[in-house]
């Protein structure tokens, strides 16, 4: 039975997930917050059962996956000060991640090649973004792409010295997930970038949470 428990946890994740998709389509934004915050207890859920809190590496990642749950919480609002303080959660969340994956040990070969395909990605990124991007916020915008770059090239090296693919996959995902976060906030606000979005990052959530499992 307890061997169920993150399982379940997953789905639930998923459930709330489309039930949050489906309350912002319909403009029913009370529900829309709530299935948000119990999606987001939900892959803490799938961390917590699988024994997070009994590994150094597991605390890491539980703790980084509570940052992101406060952001997820703060970026319900849309106003400049809750964005902020979503972005510094988040932004605490990928140093938490890129401690832990680090702490798996990396392939030191595969880091220098993955960091600087990210550096690209990252520079076209910010080439893309930046001049939508108001002055206030451009440091903050360029500190958090610098370290979920860092965070997603750690997890590659990481599976390079063996760690599961649900590490490299979930950072990727992560990152991914974030451009919709970024479009919507700085370029275009839309449903179609919750719509793929969201999927991407509560993925990688979940993927992530379940790579505490045998650490």
């Amino acid at each position: 039975m307890t061997a169920l428990l993150p399982v379940a946890a997953s789905v639930l994740c998923a459930v709330f997930l489309a039930l949050h998709i489906a309350s912002e389509h319909q403009g029913q934004k009370a529900l829309g917050a709530l299935s948000k915050v119990l999606a987001s207890a939900s892959f803490l859920g799938v961390a917590w059962t699988l024994g997070a809190w009994s590994s150094v590496y597991g605390k890491l990642v539980l703790g980084a996956l509570a940052f992101c749950a406060i952001g997820d919480v703060l970026l319900l609002s849309r106003a400049a000060p809750a964005f902020l303080g979503g972005l510094a959660s988040f932004l605490l969340g990928h140093v938490l991640l890129a401690v832990g994956f680090a702490s798996l040990g990396l392939q030191r070969g595969w880091l220098p090649g993955a960091l600087l395909v990210l550096g690209a990605i990252g520079g076209r990124v910010l080439f893309w973004l930046m001049p939508h991007v108001e002055k206030r916020m451009k440091i903050p915008v360029l500190a958090y792409c610098g370290a979920i770059s860092v965070m997603v090239g750690l997890a590659v090296a990481a599976f390079g010295r063996g760690a599961h693919w649900v590490v490299p996959v979930g950072a990727v995902l992560f990152y991914a997930s974030d451009l919709s976060v970024a479009r919507d906030r700085f370029v275009k606000t839309a449903f179609i970038n919750r719509l793929w979005g969201l999927p991407a990052y509560y993925a990688s959530t979940v993927l992530i949470a379940w790579s505490v499992r045998g650490h």
